[in-house]
């Protein structure tokens, strides 16, 4: 089976796996990564036209995208998650590098990898197995994948199993495909062999751990089953409902006021974003045995991280001598780490362009200097969903801004059915930011540890070791 009928390119771990990747090698990160950059012009205008299309027949094509990369389930027996891991490994050059980072997808963390020349290794991916089902009927989900969830476990055991289905956020796909997120439990020998031969002799691994947990139900063994996920709605109403809960299912001619979901038994990591410690523990055993420095980076949710590296980029761009008054906030998949540095735009991610997260950009906004300009992107997923943020409110946020606040790569009036979107971000980001700057070198692992020692209070982030190391601080530790 080929990989990419393995794992879907439209996930966040996949995406951001080669946004990281493609900086690593000198390389634009345009349509995902999943085509080169040179076509992003002609896919944009080709889907700027597609947006002028009747909104069910965006929707059509939305959800057609997604299922073209789906796996029968009769085929699961033939997914291999470790020749997954040799896949990504090879993305990256073949060279020594201070440090790896192993864990959690999490955008911000793209732009801390890319800042330090640092690999990335995702714990999470999807596999999207074919089926058609009313996502809102969870008992039916589970049911219909029980079998071939087992027989992907049984020919994969060193993952977890997250099967998930969110009726709010991933309306649209669910409707044809079945999420399996599966979580790396032990490094295999392809990431084993990829640490010896990459990392600097007394090297550092870093786990990336967020905390997010979810109610899950217990199914068998490795196979858990999740109900919703993160976004515009907690975990209290997809389990319990609520009176906008109530109104969205009327809104879809639906004769319920709450979801049948089966009963969870205790709270698991969450599917997407989540760490299995599992994974961590085997890493310290293969960093002990071989001589590396562990360290670990552990936020509670995935958007904890982003105001440090915010943070750490404007304080970075100072030091160069750039003026480092432009924000950047990037939704989900969209970003374009190379494109951020060119335009010397401080980098916020959010998970969503949902609740709570435009607070969460208002909250950075409130404790920070202003910021002279402020872009933001808007992340389609083809429905006026619960929770969604709607383009005047992010407008809103936009009026922080004490010059100009500026949509990049998204047309507000097609939001949240911008097809063109997935394309536009890497193309329209020299229109906004039309100034450009030299690439810098990479920061030294010792900068970034000098940074986090004088600021980490400010931060909802722990950065812990196993043992005492010398102290760097940030003059000390010249630029690679």
């Amino acid at each position: 089976m080929k990989l990419s009928r393995t794992v879907a390119n439209f996930d966040s771990s996949l995406s951001m796996m080669r946004a990281v990747a493609a900086h690593l090698r000198g390389d634009d990160f345009a349509n995902l990564g999943t085509a080169p950059a040179w076509t992003a012009p002609l896919l944009a205008r080709t889907a700027l036209l597609l947006n002028r299309l009747p909104e069910d027949w965006r929707q059509r094509i939305y959800t057609r995208a997604g299922q073209m990369e789906t796996i029968p389930p009769d085929r699961l027996d033939r997914a291999d998650t470790e020749a997954v891991n040799r896949w990504v490994a090879r993305h990256y050059p073949r060279r020594r590098y201070p440090a790896v980072m192993i864990g959690s997808s999490d955008g911000a963390a793209v732009h801390l990898c890319t800042a330090l020349g640092l690999p990335y290794l995702p714990q999470t991916y999807l596999v999207p197995v074919a089926r058609s089902v009313d996502p809102n009927q969870p008992r039916l989900d589970l049911e219909m994948l029980r079998e071939p969830a087992r027989v992907f476990l049984q020919n994969n055991p060193q993952v977890r199993l997250h099967q998930m289905i969110d009726p709010v956020q991933d309306l649209l796909m669910s409707r044809i495909l079945g999420y399996f997120r599966y979580k790396v439990l032990r490094l295999g020998p392809a990431w084993r062999a990829f640490l010896r031969e990459s990392l600097d002799p007394g090297g550092t691994i870093i786990l990336l751990e967020v905390g997010l947990t979810w109610p899950v139900t217990r199914v068998a063994g490795r196979h858990l089953f999740q109900f919703g996920g993160l976004g515009g709605v907690p975990p209290e109403e997809y389990l319990h409902g609520s009176p906008r809960v109530a109104q969205f299912l009327r809104d879809q001619g639906r004769e319920l006021d709450h979801w049948e979901v089966p009963e969870p038994e205790g709270e698991a990591p969450e599917a997407e974003w989540g760490f299995d410690p599992e994974l961590g523990e085997d890493a310290a055993r293969f960093a002990r045995k071989y001589g590396y420095r562990l360290r670990r980076l552990r936020v509670n949710r995935p958007v904890d991280l982003s105001p440090l590296v915010a943070d750490l980029h404007r304080e970075w761009y100072r030091r160069r001598g750039l003026p480092g008054n432009r924000l950047l906030v990037e939704p989900f998949v969209l970003q374009d780490p190379r494109g951020t540095l060119r335009a010397g735009a401080v980098p916020f991610w959010i998970p969503f362009s949902t609740e709570p997260f435009d607070r969460v950009v208002e909250d950075y906004l409130d404790r920070v200097e202003p910021f002279d300009e402020i872009g933001i992107m808007l992340f389609s997923h083809g429905v006026d969903s619960l929770g969604l943020v709607s383009a005047e409110r992010w407008r809103e946020v936009l009026r922080r801004a004490r010059r100009r606040g500026i949509f990049v790569g998204s047309r507000p009036g097609a939001y949240p059915r911008d097809l063109a979107a997935t394309f536009r971000y890497h193309t329209d980001l020299p229109r906004a930011f039309p100034s450009r700057y030299p690439l810098p070198g990479y920061l030294t692992l010792g900068q970034f540890e000098s940074f986090l020692r004088v600021s980490e209070r400010r931060y909802e982030v722990s950065w812990e070791s196993e043992a005492e190391d010398r102290e760097f601080s940030w003059d000390q530790a010249e630029v690679r």
